[in-house]
Protein backbone atom coordinates (compact mmCIF):
# COMPACT_ATOMS: atom_id res chain seq x y z
CA UNK A 1 0.00 0.00 0.00
CA UNK A 2 1.50 3.05 -0.87
CA UNK A 3 -1.50 5.69 -0.54
CA UNK A 4 -4.21 6.39 1.99
CA UNK A 5 -7.12 8.47 2.13
CA UNK A 6 -8.93 8.61 5.84
CA UNK A 7 -11.85 11.03 7.32
CA UNK A 8 -10.93 13.15 10.00
CA UNK A 9 -13.65 13.76 12.31
CA UNK A 10 -15.35 16.31 14.51
CA UNK A 11 -17.24 15.91 18.09
CA UNK A 12 -18.98 17.79 20.47
CA UNK A 13 -19.30 17.28 24.42
CA UNK A 14 -21.97 16.97 26.06
CA UNK A 15 -21.16 17.99 29.20
CA UNK A 16 -17.80 19.10 30.93
CA UNK A 17 -17.04 19.09 34.21
CA UNK A 18 -13.82 20.44 35.64
CA UNK A 19 -13.30 18.55 38.48
CA UNK A 20 -9.75 19.28 39.60
CA UNK A 21 -6.81 20.52 38.88
CA UNK A 22 -3.73 17.58 39.56
CA UNK A 23 -0.13 17.71 40.62
CA UNK A 24 0.75 16.87 36.85
CA UNK A 25 -0.34 20.57 35.88
CA UNK A 26 -3.49 18.83 34.11
CA UNK A 27 -7.09 19.10 35.07
CA UNK A 28 -9.56 16.02 35.85
CA UNK A 29 -12.34 15.96 33.53
CA UNK A 30 -15.73 14.13 33.00
CA UNK A 31 -17.69 14.33 29.66
CA UNK A 32 -19.34 12.39 27.28
CA UNK A 33 -17.52 12.67 23.46
CA UNK A 34 -20.02 12.40 20.44
CA UNK A 35 -18.74 12.12 17.14
CA UNK A 36 -20.29 14.22 13.98
CA UNK A 37 -20.77 13.56 10.27
CA UNK A 38 -18.65 17.04 9.93
CA UNK A 39 -14.96 16.04 9.04
CA UNK A 40 -11.64 16.40 7.33
CA UNK A 41 -10.28 14.90 4.76
CA UNK A 42 -6.69 13.34 5.10
CA UNK A 43 -4.91 12.04 1.75
CA UNK A 44 -1.34 9.76 2.42
CA UNK A 45 1.38 9.39 0.03
CA UNK A 46 4.52 7.17 0.46
CA UNK A 47 7.48 9.72 -0.37
CA UNK A 48 11.16 10.43 -0.08
CA UNK A 49 10.64 13.04 1.89
CA UNK A 50 7.68 14.46 4.74
CA UNK A 51 6.05 17.31 3.04
CA UNK A 52 2.54 19.17 4.27
CA UNK A 53 0.46 20.80 1.94
CA UNK A 54 -3.37 22.44 3.17
CA UNK A 55 -6.38 23.64 1.46
CA UNK A 56 -5.84 25.93 4.60
CA UNK A 57 -2.56 27.62 3.92
CA UNK A 58 -2.72 29.13 7.37
CA UNK A 59 -1.58 25.49 8.37
CA UNK A 60 1.12 25.27 6.31
CA UNK A 61 2.78 27.89 7.94
CA UNK A 62 2.72 26.19 11.22
CA UNK A 63 6.05 24.19 10.64
CA UNK A 64 5.24 22.38 14.16
CA UNK A 65 1.18 21.31 13.53
CA UNK A 66 -0.36 18.03 14.98
CA UNK A 67 -0.49 16.01 11.98
CA UNK A 68 3.75 16.82 11.48
CA UNK A 69 4.05 16.48 15.38
CA UNK A 70 2.27 12.87 15.25
CA UNK A 71 4.43 11.58 12.44
CA UNK A 72 7.82 12.62 14.53
CA UNK A 73 6.21 10.96 17.82
CA UNK A 74 5.21 7.79 15.73
CA UNK A 75 9.19 7.64 14.30
CA UNK A 76 10.62 8.21 17.78
CA UNK A 77 8.22 5.17 19.12
CA UNK A 78 9.28 3.23 16.19
CA UNK A 79 12.67 4.21 16.02
CA UNK A 80 12.37 4.95 11.98
CA UNK A 81 12.08 7.27 9.61
CA UNK A 82 8.37 7.67 7.59
CA UNK A 83 8.13 9.40 4.82
CA UNK A 84 4.99 10.86 3.88
CA UNK A 85 3.24 13.37 1.64
CA UNK A 86 -0.04 14.21 3.67
CA UNK A 87 -2.36 16.93 2.31
CA UNK A 88 -5.11 17.90 4.42
CA UNK A 89 -8.41 19.29 3.18
CA UNK A 90 -9.76 21.20 6.23
CA UNK A 91 -13.32 21.28 7.26
CA UNK A 92 -13.40 21.73 10.62
CA UNK A 93 -12.91 25.01 12.18
CA UNK A 94 -9.61 25.47 13.77
CA UNK A 95 -9.67 26.38 17.73
CA UNK A 96 -13.32 26.07 17.90
CA UNK A 97 -13.95 23.16 20.71
CA UNK A 98 -14.70 20.34 17.97
CA UNK A 99 -10.94 18.38 18.31
CA UNK A 100 -10.52 18.86 14.72
CA UNK A 101 -6.66 18.97 15.35
CA UNK A 102 -6.32 16.26 17.70
CA UNK A 103 -8.82 14.06 15.33
CA UNK A 104 -6.38 14.75 12.37
CA UNK A 105 -3.57 13.48 14.70
CA UNK A 106 -4.93 10.32 15.82
CA UNK A 107 -6.04 10.03 12.20
CA UNK A 108 -1.91 10.31 11.42
CA UNK A 109 -1.05 7.82 13.69
CA UNK A 110 -3.29 5.50 12.26
CA UNK A 111 -2.57 6.21 9.06
CA UNK A 112 1.18 5.49 9.20
CA UNK A 113 0.61 2.66 11.21
CA UNK A 114 -1.38 0.61 8.64
CA UNK A 115 1.03 2.85 5.37
CA UNK A 116 3.78 1.65 7.07
CA UNK A 117 2.71 -2.07 8.37
CA UNK A 118 4.00 -1.33 12.09
CA UNK A 119 1.26 -3.54 13.48
CA UNK A 120 1.14 -1.58 16.51
CA UNK A 121 -1.45 -1.95 18.92
CA UNK A 122 -4.36 0.09 20.26
CA UNK A 123 -2.50 0.30 23.67
CA UNK A 124 1.16 1.19 21.85
CA UNK A 125 -1.02 4.00 19.75
CA UNK A 126 -2.40 4.87 22.83
CA UNK A 127 0.58 5.98 24.62
CA UNK A 128 1.71 8.13 21.36
CA UNK A 129 -1.50 9.16 21.50
CA UNK A 130 -1.99 11.01 25.25
CA UNK A 131 1.82 12.89 24.58
CA UNK A 132 0.07 14.48 21.73
CA UNK A 133 -2.80 15.86 23.73
CA UNK A 134 -5.95 14.65 25.44
CA UNK A 135 -8.70 14.39 23.00
CA UNK A 136 -6.00 12.39 20.70
CA UNK A 137 -6.88 9.56 22.44
CA UNK A 138 -10.46 9.06 22.00
CA UNK A 139 -10.21 9.86 18.08
CA UNK A 140 -8.49 6.52 17.57
CA UNK A 141 -11.81 4.94 18.06
CA UNK A 142 -14.25 8.17 17.74
CA UNK A 143 -17.79 6.73 18.95
CA UNK A 144 -19.77 7.88 21.42
CA UNK A 145 -18.16 7.43 24.35
CA UNK A 146 -17.66 8.64 28.82
CA UNK A 147 -14.01 10.51 29.06
CA UNK A 148 -12.71 10.40 32.22
CA UNK A 149 -9.22 11.80 33.98
CA UNK A 150 -7.86 14.03 31.25
CA UNK A 151 -9.98 12.76 28.94
CA UNK A 152 -8.22 9.80 27.85
CA UNK A 153 -9.68 7.12 29.93
CA UNK A 154 -12.66 6.25 27.14
CA UNK A 155 -15.61 3.95 27.75
CA UNK A 156 -17.83 3.35 25.04
CA UNK A 157 -21.38 3.95 25.52
CA UNK A 158 -24.57 2.66 23.52
CA UNK A 159 -25.84 6.72 23.25
CA UNK A 160 -27.49 7.71 19.72
CA UNK A 161 -29.38 11.31 18.80
CA UNK A 162 -31.65 10.67 15.99
CA UNK A 163 -32.36 14.37 16.83
CA UNK A 164 -30.62 17.08 13.96
CA UNK A 165 -27.80 18.95 15.88
CA UNK A 166 -27.00 22.38 14.56
CA UNK A 167 -23.19 23.52 14.81
CA UNK A 168 -22.81 26.90 15.07
CA UNK A 169 -18.96 28.62 14.73
CA UNK A 170 -18.09 32.26 15.38
CA UNK A 171 -14.71 31.99 14.12
CA UNK A 172 -12.95 33.70 17.29
CA UNK A 173 -10.45 31.32 18.89
CA UNK A 174 -10.78 30.33 22.03
CA UNK A 175 -7.16 29.82 23.93
CA UNK A 176 -7.43 26.06 26.04
CA UNK A 177 -5.14 27.09 28.66
CA UNK A 178 -6.18 30.94 28.82
CA UNK A 179 -10.15 28.93 29.36
CA UNK A 180 -8.29 26.62 32.21
CA UNK A 181 -6.71 29.23 34.18
CA UNK A 182 -9.72 30.96 33.75
CA UNK A 183 -12.25 28.70 35.48
CA UNK A 184 -13.70 28.97 38.78
CA UNK A 185 -13.13 25.39 40.01
CA UNK A 186 -15.78 24.05 42.00
CA UNK A 187 -17.49 20.58 43.33
CA UNK A 188 -20.03 18.64 40.31
CA UNK A 189 -22.81 18.04 42.61
CA UNK A 190 -24.85 16.11 39.34
CA UNK A 191 -22.15 13.47 37.69
CA UNK A 192 -21.93 13.45 33.73
CA UNK A 193 -21.46 9.86 34.05
CA UNK A 194 -24.81 9.21 35.26
CA UNK A 195 -25.49 10.01 31.24
CA UNK A 196 -23.28 7.04 30.45
CA UNK A 197 -26.68 4.85 31.04
CA UNK A 198 -28.73 6.60 28.48
CA UNK A 199 -29.16 4.53 25.48
CA UNK A 200 -30.83 7.61 23.08
CA UNK A 201 -30.95 11.06 24.14
CA UNK A 202 -32.85 12.58 26.70
CA UNK A 203 -33.69 15.78 26.53
CA UNK A 204 -34.66 16.03 29.89
CA UNK A 205 -32.24 14.09 31.26
CA UNK A 206 -29.06 15.44 29.29
CA UNK A 207 -30.33 19.46 29.97
CA UNK A 208 -30.46 18.72 34.04
CA UNK A 209 -27.03 16.92 34.14
CA UNK A 210 -24.85 18.11 30.97
CA UNK A 211 -23.51 21.48 31.96
CA UNK A 212 -20.34 22.81 30.44
CA UNK A 213 -18.17 24.33 33.07
CA UNK A 214 -16.42 26.58 30.82
CA UNK A 215 -19.49 28.81 29.58
CA UNK A 216 -19.38 30.85 32.86
CA UNK A 217 -15.55 32.16 31.70
CA UNK A 218 -16.30 32.18 27.85
CA UNK A 219 -19.47 33.80 27.67
CA UNK A 220 -19.11 36.09 29.87
CA UNK A 221 -16.39 37.33 27.70
CA UNK A 222 -16.85 36.27 24.08
CA UNK A 223 -20.87 38.12 24.35
CA UNK A 224 -21.53 37.12 20.47
CA UNK A 225 -21.09 33.31 21.81
CA UNK A 226 -23.38 34.19 24.49
CA UNK A 227 -25.61 35.50 21.77
CA UNK A 228 -25.14 32.16 19.79
CA UNK A 229 -26.70 29.99 22.44
CA UNK A 230 -29.48 32.27 23.74
CA UNK A 231 -30.66 32.40 19.73
CA UNK A 232 -30.70 28.51 19.09
CA UNK A 233 -32.95 28.77 22.65
CA UNK A 234 -35.12 31.06 21.19
CA UNK A 235 -35.12 29.17 17.76
CA UNK A 236 -36.44 25.97 19.80
CA UNK A 237 -33.02 24.31 20.44
CA UNK A 238 -34.52 21.95 23.45
CA UNK A 239 -31.11 21.49 24.59
CA UNK A 240 -27.90 24.22 23.32
CA UNK A 241 -24.43 23.65 25.05
CA UNK A 242 -20.55 25.07 24.20
CA UNK A 243 -18.46 22.73 23.08
CA UNK A 244 -14.91 22.03 24.85
CA UNK A 245 -13.94 25.21 25.66
CA UNK A 246 -15.39 27.34 22.78
CA UNK A 247 -15.99 28.77 20.47
CA UNK A 248 -18.67 26.22 19.16
CA UNK A 249 -21.78 26.35 20.17
CA UNK A 250 -24.98 23.77 18.99
CA UNK A 251 -28.24 23.61 19.72
CA UNK A 252 -30.41 19.93 19.49
CA UNK A 253 -33.93 20.10 18.10
CA UNK A 254 -36.65 18.14 18.63
CA UNK A 255 -38.44 19.54 14.91
CA UNK A 256 -36.24 19.63 12.12
CA UNK A 257 -38.18 22.60 10.53
CA UNK A 258 -37.16 24.44 13.60
CA UNK A 259 -33.63 23.37 13.23
CA UNK A 260 -33.46 24.55 9.36
CA UNK A 261 -35.16 27.75 10.40
CA UNK A 262 -31.95 28.71 12.72
CA UNK A 263 -29.35 26.90 10.53
CA UNK A 264 -30.27 29.83 7.53
CA UNK A 265 -30.13 32.60 10.13
CA UNK A 266 -27.12 31.64 11.17
CA UNK A 267 -25.22 30.48 7.97
CA UNK A 268 -25.45 34.16 6.63
CA UNK A 269 -22.53 35.10 9.44
CA UNK A 270 -20.97 32.14 10.94
CA UNK A 271 -19.70 28.77 9.90
CA UNK A 272 -22.93 26.39 10.34
CA UNK A 273 -23.13 22.44 10.06
CA UNK A 274 -26.42 20.51 10.32
CA UNK A 275 -25.79 17.54 11.69
CA UNK A 276 -28.32 14.55 10.65
CA UNK A 277 -27.68 11.35 8.75
CA UNK A 278 -30.69 10.89 7.31
CA UNK A 279 -33.64 13.85 6.63
CA UNK A 280 -36.96 12.39 8.09
CA UNK A 281 -38.69 15.49 7.89
CA UNK A 282 -40.15 17.01 11.20
CA UNK A 283 -39.78 14.92 14.18
CA UNK A 284 -42.04 15.04 16.95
Amino acid sequence: MHKLELKSPAKINIGLNVLQKRKDGFHDLETIFYPLLLSDLLKFEKSNSTKFESNNHNLEKIENNLILQAIKSIEQYCGGKFNVNVYLEKNIPIGAGLGGGSSNAATTLKALNSLFELCLNHEEISEIAINLGSDVPYFLNPVPSLGLSRGEILSKIDLQISQPILIVNPGIHISTNWAFNNIDLKKTAIRIKRLSDLKKFSFLEVAQVAINDFEDVVLNKYHDIKNIKERLLQFGAAYSSMSGTGSTVYGIFSNLQQCRKAEEFFKKDYFTFLNYPVDKGSIT
